[in-house]
């Protein structure tokens, strides 16, 4: 039997059953689009430090701020991003890629040297790999941002913007999730990312540094890795698909998610870097503000791709939340963020990009 699908924020959930598959239909199919962030200006000799730029979030913002005309420079120690996510724009003008680790100080500040913005993306992902790895998490992504932030301080950039995660909710069971509504973190990753805010709130108090977190919910899209046993649902479960094999779900599938395509992310990073000082010091809900449930994703998948596989339940993951849905009136109120894409109109895109990429 499957889920019953929960209504939208709009008060409805766009669907079609078709055989065993209950469909998302595009709802926002053909629609206008709205502004984005193509048309967001910035002084023309700006430059851009991405940190983790050669990973699946830093490479989609290197590519979008270099096509709006700005300098970029990619901060990456390649051990969790892609060289060709580097050397597909190394022959572009305004990039400059520096190979580094932010758990190292000095880099960091040779990094920061002469930068207008910062989009702090470089982090090691994964709540169970962070359950398997505390102690390093601690140092990379804890200590690797405070070193971001502290070089960002010292050389007077404008705006640190860095990556949280919808995980610091924890098992606050409320929907959607609303910033100033979290419950017990349930793995170090979310801890780390919790931590993170919280300097960054000293960082504004203190320093006057211009921080905002930005609270991802389940980013999908073009360049997302889906190798690996830690790699995200949504690339993993379309590779396995192509290739006819049969994906595991983790759990009963019935958890949901507020999936949330790289084009809204890009947006978000831009316009907090034009957003007020007084909107600083704070963290984001950065979301579509809709609510999927996995085993609805994963039949939608297998009828976009012409498949009929059935996938295999296996235990639920220690440490993951079982339910996900962005509030995102703070961030539309504070950063003008107001997103392009829904689920529907950005899984479309991410089907075409990996049919045409996944070997």
């Amino acid at each position: 039997m499957q889920p019953q699908r929960q209504e939208s924020r709009n008060g409805r959930r766009n669907t079609e059953a078709k055989g065993n598959c209950r469909i998302p239909t595009a709802a926002g199919k053909g629609k206008d689009r709205k502004m984005g962030y193509k048309h967001l200006q910035f002084d023309k000799d700006s430059v851009f430090l991405v940190t983790g730029g050669a990973g699946f979030i830093g490479s989609n913002l290197c590519e979008a701020i270099l096509d709006m005309g700005y300098q970029v420079r990619c901060l990456d120690d390649l051990s969790t991003g892609k060289q060709e996510n580097v050397e597909m724009f190394l022959d572009r003008p305004g990039y400059t890629f520096i190979k580094g680790d932010i758990k190292d100080l000095e880099i960091c500040r040779r990094a920061c040297d002469g930068v207008d913005y910062v989009l702090n993306q470089a982090a090691w992902g994964s709540v169970p790999r962070s359950i398997e790895m505390p102690i390093f998490y601690e140092q990379n992504n804890i200590g690797g941002t405070l070193n971001m932030m502290e070089a960002a301080r010292e050389s007077g950039v404008k705006k640190f913007v860095y990556a949280s995660s919808s995980s610091v909710y924890g098992d606050h069971p409320a929907l959607p999730k609303k910033e100033g509504i979290e419950g017990e973190v349930l793995s170090p990753y979310a801890l780390t990312k919790r931590t993170n805010e919280e300097y960054g709130k000293l960082y504004k108090k203190l320093y006057g540094l211009d921080t905002y977190g930005m609270r991802y919910f389940n980013v999908f899209g073009r360049r997302q890795n889906p190798d690996g046993m830690y790699a995200a649902v949504i690339p993993k479960f379309l590779k396995q698909l192509l290739h006819d094999e049969v994906p595991t779900i983790n759990g009963d599938g019935r958890q949901s998610r507020d999936f949330t395509y790289i084009d809204n992310v890009i947006e978000a990073n831009l316009k907090a870097c034009l957003a007020s000082s007084e909107a600083a010091g704070e963290a984001y809900n950065i979301g579509s503000g809709g609510r999927e449930f996995l085993i609805d994703i994963y039949y939608y998948l297998c009828k976009a791709l012409g498949k009929d596989i059935e996938p295999k339940f296996g235990p639920a993951r220690k440490g993951d939340v079982r339910d996900s849905n962005a509030d995102i009136t703070k961030a539309r109120t504070n950063l003008g963020y107001d997103p392009d894409y829904d689920f529907e109109a950005g899984i479309e895109l991410a089907i075409d990009w990996y049919k045409e990429n996944l070997k």
